[in-house]
């Protein structure tokens, strides 16, 4: 079996399964490399004052970790700049936040091009090599100018939009003609491998046949659709253990009786917390005798803090939130409970588990590991419900969810009241359908799948 080379923006080495740290991509990581060897490249999250490409390995339960220190002015221009001022809001059509920049542009591509001059002699020649998101979109086309002849994968973990809105993006083109260095890319929806089939097919001229695999000149790749999941046995057992017994005990008595609703959801602008919050408010202004009876927790830990979008996010959510409590509080009872904390996973877990619903509600989404978490950490015989958008990738197979328009307050109203007023029958019926799922497509066979994929490609003929 060859050795996996994982390549991603951020690395975070492996801290034990109960860590808050550890988001649904580390988890799938560390079980990959567990389970092939090799190692796992990436940013550090720290800044030097000169980049030398000095490397710092570590080993961690069975994970070798191979990080580099970024300049102040790499951060601010690929990371902050280009990665999230100007790829994230644009993939995830927020064209009216997106920032046009010609030196973020210019520190993106400089950052990728210091990335791929460090990992390329860590790269050995049976190695897979597999990068991930959209911070290094021409790195494989950077490997292979330095001689990589490795197969190389590529996996987005985000929506990719749709041709009119990449259209937007001043040199689109340049841009996903170096994907085509690649030989496989993955997506997690049916509806972004379209997205980026039209916009190959239609601005640049290239062909796509009935097996996936687009051609542009003599550049070939093949294109899959291929949901992450995450690790269903061991989320389901982590909600029965003490940490997330604690949590759930936590929750049930601070309840007093009432039904709690949760939403856990980094802060961003994707992930419709504000158009949540109204319709949660919808939902008591339509039914006043619920009132006292439900309540809302909130978790949304603060990310990006040094890009101003973020920061206008949390300002209007406070206000939301405090016009919300103000309005329909009372002496004995909050309607929202608004945390901007994080939790470890063994007690998101417990949480979950005494949520008569999960509302998950983004906007746009390439996936959403929260939605599957929720319905891992569920009682078999006395289920919450799962609220899901039909505009995240978890979407396409999560068809037992009630599935709301999250721009429309009237939806996220209805179906809250539906989940309340769901019969025991209904919600074992739909939860039952929902967990096979997610244990039949976990992130182990998320990470099965896209890797016998990638050995499967043949090795192009002058790839580097």
């Amino acid at each position: 079996m060859s050795r996996l080379i994982v390549i991603s923006n951020r690395v975070t080495a492996p801290k034990g399964s109960t860590s808050g740290a550890q988001g649904g991509l580390a988890v799938a990581m560390a079980a990959a490399l567990r389970d092939r060897g090799g190692l796992w490249f990436g940013w550090s999250g720290e800044q030097t004052d000169h980049f030398n490409g000095h490397i710092n390995f570590q080993r961690n339960q069975g994970v070798t970790t191979a990080t580099v220190d970024l300049e102040e002015q790499d951060v601010q221009e690929y990371y902050d700049g280009y990665a999230n001022r100007t790829l994230w809001p644009l993939f995830h059509y927020r064209i009216d936040l997106a920032e046009y920049e010609r030196e973020f542009a210019g520190g993106y591509q400089r950052t990728n091009q210091r990335f791929a001059d460090t990992v390329r002699p860590l790269i050995e020649p049976d190695d897979l090599v597999w990068i991930q998101d959209y911070h290094m979109f021409p790195l494989g086309a950077e490997l292979r100018q330095r001689g990589c002849r490795n197969k190389i994968g590529f996996f987005l973990h985000i929506p990719w939009p749709p041709r009119r809105l990449l259209g937007t993006l001043p040199n689109a083109r340049e841009l996903v003609e170096t994907l085509f260095a690649y030989d496989l890319i993955g997506f997690h929806t049916a509806e972004w491998l379209d997205s980026f089939r039209d916009f190959a097919i239609q601005d640049m001229g290239a062909t796509v046949d009935e097996h996936g695999v687009a051609r542009l000149g003599d550049r070939s790749v093949q294109l899959i659709a291929c949901p992450i999941g995450i690790d269903a046995a061991e989320f389901a057992e982590m909600s029965k253990g003490v940490p997330a017994r604690l949590a759930y005990r936590r929750m049930r008595e601070s309840a007093t009786g009432r039904d709690m609703i949760v939403g856990v959801d980094r802060l961003d602008y994707s992930k419709g917390l504000e158009e949540r919050f109204l319709g949660y408010e919808r939902f008591l202004i339509e039914h006043p005798e619920e009132r006292k009876e439900v309540f809302l927790l909130q978790v949304a830990p603060p990310s990006r803090v040094s890009v101003e979008s973020y920061q206008r996010i949390r300002t209007s959510l406070e206000q939301i939130s405090g016009r919300i409590n103000g309005e329909y509080a009372d002496v004995d009872w909050v309607p929202i409970r608004y945390v901007n904390q994080g939790y470890p996973r063994d007690q998101l877990a417990g949480i979950y588990r005494a949520a008569k619903i999960g509302l998950v509600t983004p906007l746009r989404d390439g996936m959403n590991l929260v939605a599957k978490e929720y319905v891992a950490a569920q009682d078999p015989a006395d289920p919450g419900v799962l609220v899901l958008s039909r505009f995240a990738g978890a979407a396409e197979q999560m068809l037992e969810a009630l599935l709301v328009n999250p721009y429309s307050a009237e939806e996220v109203s209805d179906a809250i009241w539906q989940a309340l007023r769901m019969p025991r029958d209904e919600r074992v019926r739909r939860w039952e359908a929902l967990m096979a799922g997610v244990q039949s497509q976990d992130v182990t066979w998320w990470a099965s799948e896209f890797l016998g994929a990638l050995e499967r490609v043949e090795v192009k003929e002058g790839a580097a």
